[in-house]
């Protein structure tokens, strides 16, 4: 369904993404997990056609993306790294927007919107400007225009950041059920517990190479553990002045 073929993206003598593959098929929820710098939305936007790589393919259902970045995007919902709003449009017009580019009829649109909105407590902020809106807000209308179309296929840079902790078991209970409806799911994230829950695939990735890959009950030890052994130890050095009596 998703697949990258050895995958590499170079930034000038930089190298973001250095031989990356990886299958995802239909139904999978893969969680590509790493530190900032790593590559992940890099490799987000390689498999969405916003970035041609430098070298590999990237693959939707058989379709190079490369090839035809259009055809593609057709069968794709996106939450990218910026969220892609416009300033001037409120909530509802985002997503009535990316129902007509879609071709989704009109009636399906405003019944859609309203499920959305309801599901993701954006209602009240359903005629807001998007240049009003907090960060939260901002990421939930994004999410929200990349779930009204019928996609065979979901790409999700950092879809639990800056999110409050009901909407963010929202969003997990939703993926988990699209997923078990044939959505394949492609996502970053730093939240390793929630990664561990609903992954059926995990990519850990540092300085662009893939550190480890397999399924949860693949995992030698806890998430965490493997995260730090791997991509990067927490910095040990204690602050001795605190807590210090003063002189």
């Amino acid at each position: 369904m998703i697949s990258a073929r050895q995958l590499v993206r170079r930034f000038g003598d930089h190298t973001a993404v250095h031989e990356l593959s990886f299958e995802a098929v239909r139904g999978e929820v893969c969680v590509l997990i790493g530190p900032n710098g790593a590559g992940k939305s890099t490799t987000v936007k390689m498999l969405t056609g916003l970035l041609a790589p430098t070298s590999g393919t990237a693959l939707v259902r058989g379709t190079d993306v490369t090839a035809k970045p259009l055809e593609v995007k057709r069968k794709i919902g996106v939450l990218p790294e910026n969220l892609g709003l416009f300033g001037a449009l409120t909530v509802e017009e985002h997503l009535s927007l990316t129902g007509s580019v879609y071709g989704v009829p009109r009636h399906a649109i405003r019944e859609r919107t309203d499920r959305l909105l309801q599901l993701l407590d954006l209602e009240h902020g359903r005629h807001t400007l998007a240049e009003n809106c907090s960060h939260g807000m901002r990421k939930k209308t994004a999410l929200a225009m990349a779930l009204l179309p019928g996609v065979e296929a979901l790409f999700l840079d950092e879809p639990f950041e800056a999110i409050d902790p009901v909407t963010s078991r929202t969003i997990r209970d939703l993926l988990v059920s699209l997923s078990r409806q044939g959505v394949t799911i492609f996502l970053t994230s730093h939240i390793l517990p929630l990664a561990e829950q609903i992954a059926t695939k995990i990519l850990l990735m540092r300085e662009g190479q893939v550190a480890w890959t397999g399924k949860p009950s693949e995992l030698p030890t806890s998430l965490e553990n493997l995260y730090l052994d791997l991509i990067e130890a927490p910095n040990a050095e204690t602050l001795d002045w605190l807590g210090s009596p003063q002189s």
